[in-house]
């Protein structure tokens, strides 16, 4: 049975010492994996704190004002009814719903779409 090992200086040590050389070597990875973590964390919070300072001396953006109001009557023919947009540009909206209709293979007319909210 082979109860020794060869070191990497060339001389031959025994397996108790071979399995302290190899616990030392799990201590040291391992203490360095728990330093890093402590460091990703840190900045985390840092960031996170940055975050929030800059959303607290940002000004509140003013209200935007209300959507002109569509006439009631009859829809254009080929509409499916009326959108409601939240925080979301006409032209967006109209980019969000022309790639839908592409992707899906169907012609716009085709679509209803009931709203449309930018998510933040």
């Amino acid at each position: 049975m082979f109860l020794a090992t060869v070191a990497a200086s060339g001389e031959k040590i025994g397996i108790g010492e071979a399995a302290i050389t190899a616990l030392l070597g799990y201590v040291v990875v391992f203490v360095g994996l728990a330093l890093l973590m402590v460091v990703v964390i840190i900045m985390g919070k840092i960031m996170v704190a940055s975050k929030a300072k800059k959303a607290a001396a940002a000004p509140a953006p003013a209200a935007a004002p209300a959507p002109a109001p569509v006439p009631e009557g009859k829809p254009a023919p080929g509409s499916a009814g009326q959108l409601k947009l939240y925080d979301t540009p006409d032209r967006d909206a109209a980019m969000i719903m022309a790639i839908v209709a592409n992707k899906m293979g169907k012609p716009l007319n085709e679509l209803r779409f009931k709203s449309i909210k930018e998510v933040k």
